[in-house]
């Protein structure tokens, strides 16, 4: 997936794939993470 020039909000779970994974993620996609997080969603 291309992302260049994108603006992208990461929101990870503690139990799943964590924010900064997804960071690095879309990152090598091109794009551009503002804000990243990990959440515990119960």
């Amino acid at each position: 997936m291309k992302l260049d020039g994108k603006k992208v909000i990461a929101l990870g779970e503690r139990d799943g794939v964590p924010g900064p994974a997804i960071a690095e993620c879309v990152r090598s996609a091109g794009a551009e993470p503002v804000f990243v997080e990990t959440e515990c969603f119960v």
